[in-house]
């Protein structure tokens, strides 16, 4: 289709530490969820409002959010938009929309206590998490 374009760029915090998987080849994979926020209104009346991202990486650039990020970093993220249908257990079909990242920056220092994002809602809540090590050598980018 000339003239569309799919490009995503955010700005937020980890909500969680990153999820390491592996496919089933071997390609790593790293689940993470962003929260980004706006505010509405005016004056006295601004009030803050959070949006939460599932974003996905994979490949060398998942080893490296998985080695590098913990919850609360600050990011920025470039990718695409993409939709995944399945069915879940019982049956039903099901979507979700995920941002597949293709690049990533800390914009916050390792040594800065992270200041960490709102609490994730529901819907984010049932995600498996796995516990991932920081270590202390130097970022390699």
């Amino acid at each position: 289709m000339a003239g569309s374009v799919n490009k995503v760029i955010l700005v937020g915090r980890l909500g969680r530490d990153p999820e390491m998987r592996f496919t089933p080849g071997g390609m790593p994979v790293c689940n993470m969820v962003i929260a980004t926020s706006t505010y509405t209104g005016e004056g006295e009346g601004k009030e803050e409002v959070t949006e939460w991202h599932r974003v996905v990486a994979f490949g060398k650039l998942a080893e490296i959010c998985g080695q590098y990020l913990s919850k609360g970093r600050l990011v920025y993220v470039e990718g695409r938009l993409q939709t995944r249908r399945w069915e879940d257990r019982n049956g039903n079909v099901r979507y979700t929309t995920e941002i597949i990242i293709n690049n990533m920056q800390i914009l916050d220092s390792k040594k800065e206590e992270p200041v960490p994002p709102p609490e994730p809602k529901e819907e984010f809540e049932d995600i498996k998490v796995e516990e991932v090590k920081e270590e202390e050598d130097e970022i390699p980018f």
